[in-house]
C-alpha cells in the first residue's frame, strides 16, 4: 500500500473548535494551482507535474499525514504501520534512484559505516577554524575537507577561508555577498544561462545586476560582456562565471574574461570573480591542462561547488572557498558562540563534512580523476548512441551534460526525471550512470518516440477515414 494511503487510513483526531475565532479572508494555495487535464493520481509520487505553460503554477505535492496514537490501535500495531510506511517509501526511493538521469547527482555511494552518527546532533555553528563552546561538532573533518579543496584549487592554507555549505546555492549566495561587501557599489554581471540562485542573490542584496546574453554553446557572450564593462567603467565589477551551466554544461572561459577585464581598464583591485562550479568545478581540475582552469593562482575571488553532486552524499551540501583577505569584510565576533562567524547560515549540518571527508579519503585525487574520466567517456557514448538512433544531440567539449531533443511523452520525462527547458532536455552522466543504464535509457527513449509516431499516424488515418465516411 502507498504510504499516503497507509497514513490516511488511520483515524485522525478531531479538529479543535474555531467558533471563537474571527475568520479572515483566506489566500488559498490550491486556488493558485493551474487547473489542467493531467490526472494527479497518475503522476509518479514525489514528482513535479509537467510544465504546461510559461508560468509554472500547478506543481502540487502530496501530504503524508502524521500517524497519531489512537485508542483502537495498540502501540505494536502503530509501530508496525509506521514501519510499513517507511518500507514502502524506501522501495519508491530505490525505483526513483534507478530511473534518475536528468539531474547532476552522484547516487553511487555507501555510508553504511557512518550510520551510527545519526545518534548525535552534530552542529558546526560559527567559523570552521575557531571552535565554539558547543562541543558536538565535526570541525576537524570540515577543515580537512576544506584543505583538500584548497590544494585542488591551488591556494595556500593560510590564505583562504571557507566552509561546508548546505548546497551550491548557498555557495553562490556567499561568494556574491563577499564580492558585494568588498565592492559595495559594484555591478554584478552574469550570463542569462547562470543558475537562478545568482540573480536571486542580486535581488537579496539589492545589487545592480546585468544579465549578459549567451552564445549558442551556453557560454557568456564575451563581446556583450566587454561592452557592458566598458559602459560601466566607473564602478567595480562583480562577475559570476559558470564552470558548467545548469542546462548545457557550458564553461565560461576564465582566461578570456581576465584578458577582457584588463583591456576594459579594470585592475585587480576593481573586480571580484565568483566561479559557480556546482558540478563541473569539481571535475575541471582533472581534465587536460590546456583547459581554462579554475585556480586561485589567477585573480579570482571565490569558488563554490555542490558536495552532493559529483562527490555524492545523502544530504545536500557544498563547499565555498574565498580569499581570507576578502572574508574579513563580513566576519564578526559572536559572544554567544564564543567564536566568529562569516557564514550565511548559523547552525550548519555537521554530518555533511564527515560524508565528504569519508569519500575523499577513500578515493583520493586519483580516484576522483578516474570517476571524471569515466563520466566524460560515457557522455560521449550516450551522444553516439542517441545520434545512431536519429536523435539530435549537443555536447560541449568540457562537459558531461548531453543535450538532446525534448521527449514528446511527459510520462517518459517523469519516469527518467529529465530536466527540460523549451524544446531540449539533458542527461548529466554521473559516476552512478553505467553504460548498461545508458543502453536501457536510449532503448526506452526510442520506444517512446515510436509510440508518439504511431499515435500521430493513427490520428491521420482516423481523420482520413472520417473524411471518407462524410464523402460517402
Amino acid at each position: 500500500m502507498d504510504p499516503v494511503e497507509l497514513a490516511t487510513s488511520c483515524t485522525m483526531p478531531p479538529v479543535l473548535s474555531r467558533s471563537a475565532v474571527v475568520e479572515q479572508p483566506k489566500t488559498l494555495r490550491s486556488a493558485r494551482l493551474k487547473v489542467d487535464t493531467y490526472n494527479v493520481a497518475a503522476v509518479a509520487p514525489y514528482q513535479a507535474m509537467p510544465v504546461a505553460g510559461p508560468v509554472i503554477t500547478h506543481h502540487k505535492s502530496t501530504a503524508l499525514p502524521v500517524v497519531e496514537p489512537h485508542p483502537e490501535m495498540t502501540e505494536e500495531e502503530r509501530e508496525a504501520r509506521i514501519a510499513e510506511m517507511i518500507d514502502s517509501y524506501m522501495k519508491k526511493l530505490a525505483e526513483r534512484t534507478h530511473h534518475h538521469m536528468g539531474y547532476p547527482y552522484n547516487l553511487d555511494f555507501d555510508y553504511g559505516l557512518l550510520e551510527g552518527l545519526t545518534k548525535f546532533s552534530i552542529n558546526n555553528l560559527g567559523d570552521p577554524f575557531i571552535e565554539s563552546n558547543y562541543g558536538v561538532h565535526s570541525r576537524e573533518f570540515e577543515v580537512g575537507v576544506l584543505n583538500w579543496f584548497a590544494r585542488l584549487w591551488e591556494i595556500d592554507e593560510e590564505e583562504y577561508w571557507g566552509y561546508i555549505t548546505t548546497c551550491g546555492t548557498e555557495g553562490n549566495l556567499h561568494g556574491i555577498l563577499v564580492g558585494r561587501e568588498n565592492f559595495p557599489d559594484g555591478i554584478m554581471y552574469a550570463s542569462a544561462e547562470s543558475h537562478y540562485s545568482v540573480f536571486k542573490a542580486a535581488r537579496m542584496y539589492r545589487m545592480q545586476a546585468e544579465k549578459i546574453p549567451t552564445l549558442e554553446s551556453g557560454e557568456i557572450d564575451y563581446d556583450e560582456l566587454k561592452d557592458a564593462l566598458i559602459a560601466n567603467q566607473g564602478k567595480p565589477a562583480i562577475l559570476n562565471l559558470n564552470i558548467g551551466t545548469t542546462v548545457k554544461g557550458a564553461v565560461d572561459d576564465l582566461d578570456h574574461v581576465l584578458d577582457m577585464l584588463k583591456e576594459a581598464g579594470y585592475n585587480e583591485d576593481r573586480f571580484f570573480i565568483h566561479c559557480d562550479g556546482a558540478l563541473f568545478g569539481m571535475m575541471m581540475p582533472f581534465l587536460r591542462r590546456d583547459a581554462p582552469m579554475v585556480t586561485f593562482r589567477k585573480p579570482i575571488g571565490s569558488v563554490s561547488v555542490s558536495g552532493h553532486k559529483f562527490v555524492g552524499a545523502p544530504v545536500p551540501c557544498g563547499v565555498v572557498i574565498t580569499r581570507f583577505k576578502y572574508v574579513m569584510a563580513l566576519s564578526s565576533d559572536v559572544e554567544y558562540l564564543n567564536s566568529r562567524d562569516a557564514t550565511i547560515m548559523g547552525s550548519r549540518n555537521g554530518h555533511a563534512p564527515i560524508y565528504l571527508w569519508y569519500t575523499l579519503t577513500r578515493k583520493g585525487y586519483e580516484g576522483m580523476r578516474r570517476d571524471v574520466e569515466r563520466c566524460m567517456r560515457n557522455a560521449h557514448v550516450l551522444k553516439q548512441m542517441l545520434e545512431s538512433a536519429g536523435i539530435r544531440t549537443m555536447l560541449n567539449e568540457l562537459s558531461n551534460t548531453v543535450v538532446f531533443e525534448r521527449p514528446k511523452e511527459e510520462a517518459f520525462v517523469r519516469k527518467w526525471q529529465l530536466a527540460c527547458e523549451g524544446d531540449i532536455a539533458h542527461v548529466v552522466v554521473m559516476p552512478n550512470i553505467t553504460v548498461e543504464k545508458l543502453e536501457e535509457f536510449v532503448a526506452d527513449y526510442v520506444q517512446s518516440r515510436a509510440r508518439v509516431a504511431i499515435a500521430a499516424a493513427k490520428r491521420v488515418a482516423c481523420e482520413a477515414k472520417a473524411a471518407e465516411e462524410l464523402d460517402a
